[in-house]
């Protein structure tokens, strides 16, 4: 990632410090850079095998940015430690990323790097929604990693789970990706949204790993750790939060304005297949099917209804409900959004007008 300083400008927000404006947005936004050139394989005379080099010039390049958490809560006379976890540096000036469970219910705490540096912080914002947070430190020489794209993931291929849960000892495990596609709810107040596309991995985890990088073998940052395991999910898997475009997006929001706005359309639904002459004719096989509609909401106010099959929003095709979370961001609110569907054989479209997400 070229690292290219540029001043944001963006909606006022609250912060307890006087921070400047983020000057590395645009590289949160931007996809990865190219891959390099491959390097020599070990030979017979090197210690390390394939593996193994992948793994320790993974560690090499992360450690010095995956950071140890210690949550704080200010008490009568002074701080007591509530938790902790890990997190990912992001940018050279001090933006962290880390999961937003980690740093609930607090907004400040003590960052500690690998070599033995210590540095207060502050949540600049967190999203429950999609558990992640951003956070800042007044550090300025600091190793940012090097964000990549989950969506080239491939189950099989080898990750490497980074955490910092002591300080000054990092943790590493390496594993697989065991499964794509994953999601988990995540809870705001009253409102609930599911996480897509999360990683899962066979690469052990652990609670202080919370927050920290999974990477691939380029030291490429495609995922936050999250240590939940779902009732489901068996033993000694691990979950985390995908890098890809619309996480991308929520990283920027949260830099820039401390919060992530997003529009409500008040459906519930997931894929379906698609008839096969309706397949032929949009070239797809899948949809959206909708399984509820929110009384008094968007959707329900501009007609739709269970058993409808979502085809298109704003022009574009939508096959899984992550298509629909990436397409309602804060541009949409209030905005008539042309929705395509098909409904007892025939295709039709109706026009939401999408409000704005009340969460927390």
């Amino acid at each position: 990632m070229n690292l290219r300083a540029r001043s944001i400008s963006g909606p006022e927000r609250s912060r307890s410090q006087d921070w400047d404006e983020p000057l590395f947005v645009d590289n949160i936004l931007d996809g990865p850079a190219p891959p390099p050139r491959a390097s020599k394989p070990p030979g017979d005379d090197d210690p390390l095998d394939a593996y193994s080099a992948t793994i320790t010039r993974v560690v090499d390049r992360l450690a010095p940015s995956v950071v140890n958490l210690q949550v704080m809560r200010r008490v009568m006379g002074g701080r007591t430690v509530e938790g902790g976890g890990s997190g990912v540096v992001i940018t050279p000036d001090g933006y962290m990323l880390t999961s937003a469970h980690v740093v609930h219910g607090t907004d400040e705490g003590i960052v500690s790097f690998t070599d033995g540096r210590e540095f207060d912080f502050e949540i600049v914002g967190a999203d429950p929604l999609s558990d992640l947070a951003v956070l800042r430190t007044r550090a300025s020489d600091l190793v940012p990693a090097d964000l990549g794209d989950a969506g080239t993931l491939r189950v099989g291929q080898l990750v490497v789970a980074l955490g910092n849960p002591l300080g000054f000892a990092g943790s590493v495990t390496a594993g697989i990706v065991s499964a794509l596609g994953r999601s988990f709810p995540a809870r705001a107040g009253d409102h609930i949204r599911f996480i897509e596309n999360v990683i899962q991995t066979d690469a052990a985890l652990h609670p202080g790993n919370s927050g920290g990088a999974l990477a691939d073998g380029r030291a490429e940052v495609v995922g936050i750790n999250t240590a939940l395991v779902g009732a489901n999910a068996g033993q000694g898997l691990g979950l985390a939060v995908p890098i890809n475009d619309v996480t991308r997006k929520i990283i920027a929001a949260l830099m820039r304005d401390g919060r992530v706005r997003r529009a409500f359309l008040g459906i519930a639904g997931g894929p379906r297949p698609l008839p096969p002459r309706l397949s032929n004719r949009v070239g797809r096989d899948r949809g959206i099917e909708v399984v509820h509609v929110e009384p008094g909401g968007p959707a329900a106010r501009a007609g739709l209804a269970p058993e409808d099959i979502i085809l298109e929003i704003k022009g574009e095709p939508v096959q899984g409900m992550d298509d629909i979370q990436r397409l309602m961001d804060a541009g949409t609110i209030g905005r008539k959004v042309p929705v395509r569907i098909y409904r007892n054989g025939e295709e039709r479209e109706v026009v939401v007008v999408p409000s704005q997400l009340k969460a927390g």
